[in-house]
């Protein structure tokens, strides 16, 4: 039996089996939450909405299982992050031993630099908020949210769990891990590759490609070259030398719209009595999502950390980057978002493939130099930004970037036509978000990796285009755009892989 139940905020969610028995009319010996979401329509009636499974007798699951290839191909994975990753589990559950490829470092050891980073300005470009075991993702708010539509995203979901996510991703409306627990998701995954047959390469950086007849044949690591069967690039949106290294060898690779702008913070409890009134400290931490059609190009939010911190996030040398995170309690005292605009290629300048990469790094040195270097971000409140002037101290809303920060004009940096955009959008967002545009509020840039800003083309047999045995895969290729559609892209690359080798390897 399904049913749909409704609990007040004040009520305890152990309350949810009394009222299923009751619907029930008897004892039962099966309850399952499939579905947790909060209804805030209204804020004098504010009601957690369940979907509930109950029965007399439990229902038996039969175990998922793969059928396994007979031929074993050689199979590189370019990239930790939850495409590359993700692609090595499948592959393994359909007997296919992956070597995987990462440039940076296991999440432990990575964690360590990127603490060191944020303590001394001292940056590993290998091993960073964006390099490393687990991808960007890792520091973020590891939100599970997609706006992909396709069966592989409840198997992302179902591998999560597997791995030691909260069991509460399986059925909140919103999902989210949090950067402190998706990094032991990380390394249990980590563990299971290598307990299963596979191999890890860190600290190493796919270098090259060669093709014999259009077709793979060998793979360059670290200046070693392998035979390859096959490769998959999940090589993430940051990995811009190994786009210049794919675009030398004849890769179709077009440029993409992305989105640039800032990071805008808040305090969490404001936010909390916007969303929800008097009612906001029954309530796990709020959030939103905000559009605005304001000016001629629309802004939005991206990316909201509730109870998170703006996180320094360059991976270059002389470059400020900034990402939003938060661990799973999200109990920090700051909320904070991308505030972006999208940008078009005639925005870049010429018809260059990597254009969309030389415009992000003008931003990044241009934030570099307005923060006044060390990698301190350029911060400018809210009323001043609206009205034109600098900033000269901090209100109510404290930055949380923990490199430091210098007051700075956001118009040194970010292109007219995104200022502009902004400026139009912060009074639209607060008529639908009342304290948005509060005066205090904290607008740190700049925001330039929101996605990645090429396509590596691919056909529908998800191969490169004139390179058959390499597969452009997740977010960094132009494939997906958050955690959960990237891992989802993986499992759609492995799949096409082991389909390639089944019953003894027909149709390779």
């Amino acid at each position: 039996m399904i049913l749909q139940l409704a609990l007040s905020p004040e009520q305890p969610e152990e309350a949810l089996r009394g009222l299923c028995e009751k619907k029930f009319r008897g004892p039962m010996r099966h309850f399952k939450i499939l579905k947790k979401s909060l209804d805030a329509r209204k804020k004098s009636d504010i009601r957690w909405v369940y979907t509930v499974e109950c029965a007399a007798h439990a229902p038996e699951e039969a175990p998922r299982s793969y059928e396994k290839v007979v031929k074993k191909p050689k199979v590189v994975v370019a990239g930790a992050g939850p495409a590359g990753l993700f692609c090595a589990v499948r592959l393994i559950e359909h007997g296919v031993l992956p070597l995987v490829v990462e440039r940076g470092k296991p999440v432990e050891e990575r964690g360590k630099d990127v603490e060191v980073f944020l303590r001394t300005g001292v940056l590993d470009p290998s091993s960073n908020v964006q390099f490393g075991e687990g991808g960007a993702g890792t520091f973020s708010d590891g939100k599970l949210n997609t706006q992909t539509n396709t069966p592989f995203n409840r198997e992302v979901i179902e591998t999560f769990l597997r791995f030691g996510a909260p069991a509460e991703i399986g059925y909140l409306g919103k999902p989210h891990i949090g950067s402190d627990r998706l990094r032991r998701v990380v390394a249990d995954m980590r563990a299971f590759i290598l307990s299963n047959g596979g191999e890890i390469l860190y600290s190493s950086l796919l270098n090259d490609v060669k093709f014999c007849g259009g077709v793979l044949s060998e793979v360059c690591i670290s200046g070693a070259w392998r035979e390859a069967d096959e490769l998959v690039l999940a090589i993430g949106h940051s990995a811009r030398d190994t786009f210049e290294m794919l675009l030398s060898r004849g890769f179709f690779i077009e440029q993409k719209d992305f989105a640039v702008g800032v990071r805008i913070e808040h305090l969490q409890e404001e936010i909390g009595k916007s969303q929800y009134g008097s009612q906001y400290k029954l309530l796990p931490p709020a959030d939103y999502k905000l559009v605005s059609h304001a000016a001629e190009r629309a802004a939005f939010t991206f990316c909201m950390c509730p109870g998170g911190v703006v996180i320094p996030s360059a991976s270059e040398e002389g470059g400020v980057v900034t990402n939003g995170m938060s661990n799973f309690a999200r109990d920090g005292k700051n909320a904070n978002s991308a505030l972006v605009v999208q940008v078009r290629r005639e925005d870049f300048g010429g018809d260059r493939p990597l254009a969309g990469v030389e415009f992000q790094r003008r931003l990044e040195r241009a934030a570099f130099r307005a923060g006044g270097g060390e990698y301190r971000a350029p911060v400018q409140l809210a009323g001043d930004f609206l009205a034109g002037r600098e900033s000269a101290r901090f209100g109510e809303v404290l930055p949380s970037y923990a490199r430091g920060t210098a007051f700075a004009p956001m118009d040194a940096f970010l292109p007219e036509a995104v200022v502009n955009a902004m400026r139009a959008a912060l009074p639209d967002m607060e008529r639908k978000l009342k304290g948005f545009a509060s005066p205090d509020a904290l607008l740190v840039g700049v925001e330039s990796r929101t996605s990645s800003p090429v396509r590596i083309l691919r056909g529908e047999d998800l191969q490169a285009v004139g390179k058959r045995g390499v597969y452009p895969c997740g977010e960094g290729c132009g494939y997906a755009g958050g955690i959960a559609s990237a891992a989802a892209d993986g499992l759609r690359v492995a799949e096409a892989i082991a389909k390639k080798y089944l019953r003894g390897g027909e149709n390779v």
